[in-house]
């Protein structure tokens, strides 16, 4: 018989091979050696996955887990720590190693709770399953005898259990949890995520354990704020702690740390997936999954930069200067706690973000007020009306935005009211500002994209990156993820519509704001018949 198959007699309801509960059982010395040392709570899980611990190879079929270096530390990390998260490349074994010390957990710790939550069902049913398949191929010497099992859960005589469950915003609620695992935390959807770890981390504080596994995804995500937090690991004082500043220990695992992988399997892989995808799913970069508006390459090199004056909810990142021009755009909002209404400010012709402003109960008047009061800042720095241009998103609330400037009248408000060109053939009295139809934004997108990659326009604000790198295509347009918000974004883009309607009048903005095509490159040739 191959080692650590043993006697598998006693079969469940469900037709598979467990031990029942309860049972006497005779045990030989060496079994009881063999069992003591799996009960080892410090070498306890190193020798049980390396004597018991069965794994099922898609090639080789039913194999002993012999780990790697890498998963050795892993497996250490998952040990030492009562918090810890993990980043990991794709197929490095992370599954069938957390499998294994779950697994070991609840047979060798009485009474615990372990919940298994994974981005999709599937997820947390394929570490269930691989649970499973372990546990049918220990011997009964070694193994917990079972008083549940099933496909969603599995309940140990010595009074532990595992269960596993999709992520959720209520996952876990309600539950005095011994151990956590999160499994794939990143593609969590990002509104989900963050109330997911809002009601389980209470569940915790009684002492209980927390393991969270990914491969990287958005570096704005709540993934990805537990990594950075567990990675920023020196004191108030400045001396280097061992967690970092939540309490996480940080551990990652890069492709080239498996012994099976060199140089050319290596450009096999970046031939085959990508770049982008390579360098996100093996080389772990936290480079967006979804398909962004700006590449998400590109997105990983915009950094923020501290505001150098705050006036209320007005952030400005840059002095303005006078001989420049500004031009303030507001996409308004309703101001009762939903979306937020948003205000940006870039330096022209050099199309550099200068000032933010953002906001949800904020009612129109006062939106238009906050403007008006950017407006007349920058015209004192300016001494000149003419080089302050504003505008405001004209669709639907809109309207109650034009209603408001007409009430307090242009000529109290400093600068110059710019609208768009008005379309041949449209009515002669038009509304003012810019009206949002599906290919306008498409157009505004195409050149913010253009702008943003090529280095031509500043971003200087966290919250508009952070915006960014959830504005994804859907459908025949972009939009913010589900559960997000494009506000920042959509008034960028508003600033953005406001430039290339002033371009023809400043040749300075029309150097700026042109796309330039590389003429040098040979033509395609072609044949005439």
């Amino acid at each position: 018989m191959e080692k650590g198959s043993g006697s598998m007699s006693n079969k469940s309801l469900d037709g598979v091979l467990i031990k029942k509960a309860n049972q006497t059982n005779r045990y030989t010395k060496q079994q009881l050696t063999e069992l003591a040392k799996c009960a080892d709570p410090i070498t306890g899980p190193m020798y049980f996955l390396t004597h018991f611990f069965y794994i099922q190879h898609p090639k080789q079929g039913n194999l002993l887990y012999d780990p790697y270096d890498y998963q050795i530390d892993l497996i250490n990390n998952y040990h030492d720590h009562r918090f810890c998260i993990n980043l990991l490349g794709r197929q490095l074994g992370k599954t069938a190693t957390a499998a294994g010390y779950l697994l070991w957990y609840a047979m060798f710790k009485p009474d615990q709770t372990i919940l298994v939550a994974a981005h999709k069902w599937s997820g947390a049913s394929e570490i269930m399953q691989r649970i499973r398949y372990a546990y049918e191929h220990i011997p009964d010497h070694i193994r917990a005898g079972v008083t549940g099992y099933n496909k969603g859960s599995i309940e140990f005589e010595n009074g532990s259990r595992i269960m596993a469950q999709a992520t959720t915003d209520n996952t876990g609620r309600g539950l005095s949890i011994s151990l956590l695992y999160v499994d794939e935390f990143a593609f969590v959807p990002p509104n989900i995520a963050k109330e997911f770890w809002t009601s389980i981390r209470p569940t915790l504080a009684t002492g209980g354990k927390a393991i969270i596994t990914s491969t990287p995804n958005n570096d704005d995500d709540q993934f990805a704020h537990i990594w950075h937090g567990a990675n920023k690991c020196v004191d108030e004082f400045g001396n280097t702690t061992d967690v970092g500043v939540n309490g996480f220990k940080a551990f990652k695992a890069y492709w080239h740390q498996h012994p099976d992988r060199d140089s050319v399997w290596e450009r096999e892989e970046r031939e085959a997936l990508g770049e982008e995808r390579f360098r996100r799913e093996h080389n772990i970069e936290f480079i967006s999954f979804d398909e962004t508006l700006i590449d998400s390459i590109k997105l990983t090199t915009l950094v923020s930069k501290e505001p150098i004056e705050k006036q209320g909810q007005v952030r400005w990142f840059k002095k303005p200067k006078k001989g420049h021009k500004y031009c303030v755009a507001l996409d308004p909002s309703l101001g009762t706690g939903g979306d937020n209404a948003a205000i940006q400010v870039f330096e022209l012709p050099h199309m550099i973000q200068v000032a933010e402003w953002m906001h949800n109960k904020t009612p129109i008047q006062r939106q238009i007020k906050i403007m008006s009061d950017i407006t007349y800042a920058l015209v004192q720095i300016t001494e000149d009306p003419g080089d302050v241009y504003y505008s405001v998103e004209n669709n639907t609330l809109g309207e109650a935005a034009l209603v408001t400037i007409e009430e307090i009248g242009e000529e109290n408000i400093s600068g110059m009211f710019l609208s768009e060109a008005r379309r041949p053939g449209a009515a002669r009295h038009f509304r003012r500002g810019f009206n949002t139809t599906n290919k306008t934004k498409l157009t505004a997108c195409a050149k913010f994209k253009s702008l943003v990659e090529s280095e031509r326009l500043t971003i200087n604000s966290g919250a508009l990156i952070s915006e960014l790198k959830v504005f994804v295509a859907k459908g025949n347009t972009f939009e913010a993820k589900v559960g997000e918000m494009d506000d920042c974004v959509m008034s960028a883009l508003l600033a953005v519509r406001m430039a290339t309607t002033m371009q023809q009048y400043d040749p300075l903005l029309d150097a700026k704001l042109r796309d330039k095509i590389d003429i040098s490159v040979a033509p395609m040739p072609f044949i005439m018949l």
